[in-house]
């Protein structure tokens, strides 16, 4: 309930005359019960919806659910996969829903990890990064496990994933905490190694990258990521995203929805850019992978050094 009180009242900050929808599957019905609860005490009419599990992250839900989204003021999405890169979140949040893509979302993130956080302090820290990105050119990183990757983000607005939804239209993760765009879609260049993606690359993944597109897969679980790419559509092999983690109390823990927040990561996704400022590339999947210990340099300038924040 810790969480769910934050979720509601913090973040969201639901009214008692709104509309509130909890999206969520039957492996998150627990947590669904406790933001609708808190949702329902703030005098707001509260509904929640239960589906099955998607297959995949990116997967449309059903249409019944779709119109609801549209329909409401607030939807929380507790989910196991992410409906965060769906035509049924952008065509919602074009109407003005507020949205807490939540996927992946567990009890103890609720109770003691990154949606217990100051999210004053990480909007502030948040802003600061947005400030600089939107003024770059371009992006270099690397990795002690070897990623070496560059990539032009010059005119493309970051997404400030704050987890202060207020505003309609306003959608974001939680728990929240982190600066992201969609680089230009041919820029990347290089090798990017994946240290964690979930339950997809528990050990490091080498990844080739060539004109925005990864390429040769080298690791022990670089044949399980290679065929979940496969399977989804030949978009899915783009660079989607870099995201910079902002949430200090966010914790490494194999869960890619509080991991990719981590105060001192970077996150390259995969697939889909399209939820993104200018990102023109359609895809069924989204999968971000995060790198640990990172240097980050823009413009030639560090701002962040072996895994420290110089902002």
């Amino acid at each position: 309930m810790k969480g769910a009180w934050t979720a509601v009242n913090v973040c969201m900050a639901v009214k008692p005359d709104e509309v509130v929808l909890v999206v969520t599957d039957s492996r998150k019905l627990r947590i669904a019960e406790a933001l609708a609860y808190a949702s329902a005490m703030t005098g707001a009419q509260t509904t929640v919806s239960i589906m099955k599990p998607a297959e995949s992250h990116g997967e449309e839900p059903p249409k019944t659910v779709r119109a609801a989204m549209k329909a409401a003021d607030v939807v929380f999405i507790p989910t196991s996969s992410s409906l965060s890169h769906t035509d049924a979140r952008r065509e919602a949040s074009k109407m003005g829903t507020r949205i807490a893509s939540m996927p992946g979302i567990t009890e103890d993130m609720m109770s003691i990890g990154g949606l217990t956080a100051d999210y004053q302090k990480i909007a502030a820290l948040t802003k600061k990064l947005v400030e600089m990105l939107e003024k770059t050119r371009m992006v270099e990183v690397t990795t002690p496990s070897g990623t070496n990757l560059t990539m032009i983000i010059e005119g493309r607005k970051s997404i400030l994933d704050i987890g202060l939804y207020h505003k309609p239209g306003d959608w974001g993760n939680l728990p929240a905490g982190e600066a992201c765009l969609a680089p230009i879609e041919d820029s990347a260049q290089g090798v990017l190694v994946i240290d964690h993606m979930g339950e997809i690359v528990k050990s490091p993944v080498r990844i080739s990258v060539e004109n925005g597109r990864a390429k040769d897969f080298v690791g022990a679980d670089a044949f399980r990521l290679k065929g979940i790419l496969e399977k989804a559509d030949v978009n899915a092999f783009n660079i989607a995203e870099l995201g910079i983690g902002t949430n200090d109390k966010a914790r490494l823990t194999g869960n890619v929805l509080e991991d990719e927040k981590v105060l001192g990561t970077v996150h390259i996704a995969l697939g889909d850019n399209t939820s993104f400022p200018g990102g023109r590339n359609k895809s069924k999947i989204h999968l971000d992978g995060i790198l640990l210990n990172p240097t980050l340099k823009i413009d030639g300038k560090i701002i962040m050094e072996n895994g420290t924040l110089k902002v």
